[in-house]
């Protein structure tokens, strides 16, 4: 989530922590379950320890790209446990041995990688609302070389005999093991000078700030540069448990383009450009409604009027809450018998179904990679392909403020201690999983630093969670991040 899982990243929260594991499984389901009783050689079969490389040519803007993919493991230690890490790889055939390689992941925590490797960067792109894929256009293979990264205990990743995969289940665990496997794969492939990005989606933006931080500190290796997709940054702000009030006006503003876009409010406030409506309810959610919520008060009638005008929800239902609007209360009852999506709240489908801005993509990813990855890489792997899976008990460590993860402390003190490092954010207005205005209230934050200032971007899309499952958003993506490679290379 991921694209995006509930980034990302959700598309890729617990209610928090817990309930994200759960929720993941019924999102992005995977294919098959693992048998305990045999050794990992046995179950993944002979073929599947040999890494395979293959070559292969496309055409991006009338130039063509020679490259080389290679699917399989690297066994990797911490020096505590050890794992066998899939990942796949993409490396460009030309005489530039320092060109940049990036090291991408999804989030969950417990997705694999499959939804920025067949959504957004890898050479192939799985159809939207098709089965199979095509040549992706707007690939980052021109621009840098790619690494897919599967997590232990997701995709084809699994710890080594007697070891078990909630061992990794933790922040710091995580970023562990994936910062041993990225020396490794640098050292393995004589990349030590290449210029480091990394990509994050959803808990995997959270994950690449710590990484970075890891690399740096531990490993000695700098990054240039972090692509932070629909970023967890601060879990405080995407919370709706306890009396946790963060979290409710910063959807708000996400939660009015949504019924607009459903056709649910009001004449007048449909005919607002959807720029203006999203001010709008932006300036009552930090001013009026963030005063009401502090208060502690019962609702008052012009407050419930205002949430009804923003959001489209019936009075009865706001006044029920006493003004305070979680995600899955209005996805469910901002349509008739239906309900929108929490990673894209374009999407509607049955009340009763899965979440419907996830079940499209899980229609369709994880059969066109199992192809994808057997018939073009001619990669083959008996264990069953985890394209989710649930990460009970995650331990969020003892930062974690309050049992919220917070890691905009740690961005800080990276973009503080190393002055070349570049950070580009991304996210889409429609995402109700990790909303815009969560995102921005860290950028605000960064950018109050001035020294901050040229190394922060932020681009806000017309996009769900995954801003790169819709077409145009992702070529402006592609063409917005060819922009933010260059800047950190200069």
């Amino acid at each position: 989530m991921f694209a995006s899982s509930r980034l990302h990243v959700y598309i890729f929260r617990l209610a928090y922590f817990a309930l994200t594991a759960a929720v993941i499984v019924t999102l992005f389901s995977s294919w098959g379950a693992a048998s305990r009783s045999l050794t990992f050689a046995k179950a993944a079969g002979a073929s599947a320890l040999t890494n395979t490389n293959s070559a292969h040519t496309i055409t991006l803007n009338n130039r063509r790209l020679n490259y080389t993919s290679t699917a399989g493991y690297l066994q990797v230690a911490d020096g505590r446990f050890g794992a066998n890490i899939f990942y796949t790889a993409y490396k460009v055939n030309n005489d530039q041995p320092n060109r940049p390689v990036t090291f991408v992941f999804n989030g969950g925590p417990g997705s694999s990688s499959i939804w920025l490797h067949m959504g957004a960067f890898g050479p192939v792109r799985s159809v939207h609302g098709k089965a199979g894929y095509q040549p992706n256009q707007n690939t980052w293979l021109g621009f840098t070389d790619l690494v897919f990264i599967d997590p232990v205990g997701t995709g084809y990743s699994r710890p080594v005999d007697g070891t078990d995969a909630r061992r990794f289940y933790g922040y710091h665990e995580d970023i562990r093991i994936i910062g041993h496997f990225i020396k490794q794969y640098l050292a393995a492939n004589n990349r030590q000078q290449s210029p480091i990005f990394l990509t994050g989606e959803s808990y995997g933006g959270a994950r690449a700030v710590g990484l970075a931080a890891y690399l740096a500190d531990e490993q000695h290796i700098e990054v240039a540069g972090l692509t932070l997709i629909s970023p967890a940054l601060n879990y405080r702000l995407i919370s709706f448990k306890d009396k946790n009030t963060a979290a409710y006006p910063l959807y708000l503003p996400s939660y009015a383009l949504a019924a607009q876009y459903h056709q649910r409010l009001s004449a007048e406030w449909q005919a607002l450009p959807g720029s203006e409506l999203y001010r709008i309810a932006e300036n009552f959610s930090a001013n009026t409604y963030s005063r009401f919520l502090a208060s502690g008060d019962t609702i008052t009638q012009p407050i419930a009027d205002t949430l009804r005008l923003i959001t489209g929800l019936p009075e009865h239902t706001i006044c029920r809450l006493n003004g305070r609007i979680p995600d899955h209360i209005f996805t469910r009852q901002v349509l008739n018998n239906s309900r929108v999506g929490i990673f894209d709240a374009r999407t509607s489908g049955e009340a009763g179904q899965a979440d419907p801005s996830s079940a499209r993509l899980r229609a369709v990813f994880p059969q066109a990679f199992k192809t994808y990855v057997e018939d073009e890489l001619k990669y083959r792997n008996a264990l069953p392909y985890l394209a989710t899976t649930a990460t009970p008990n995650w331990n969020y460590g003892p930062g974690a403020e309050g049992g919220y993860l917070n890691v905009l402390p740690a961005l800080t003190g990276l973009l503080n201690k190393h002055k070349a490092l570049k950070v580009n954010i991304v996210a889409g207005y429609y995402d109700l999983a990790t909303p815009v205005a969560t995102i921005n209230t860290s950028v605000k934050q960064l950018l109050a630093n001035s020294a901050f200032k040229t190394r922060v971007n932020a681009h806000y899309y017309q996009s769900g969670h995954m801003p790169y499952v819709d077409d145009a958003v992702n070529q402006n993506f592609a063409a917005d991040s060819r922009k933010f490679y260059q800047a950190s290379l200069n």
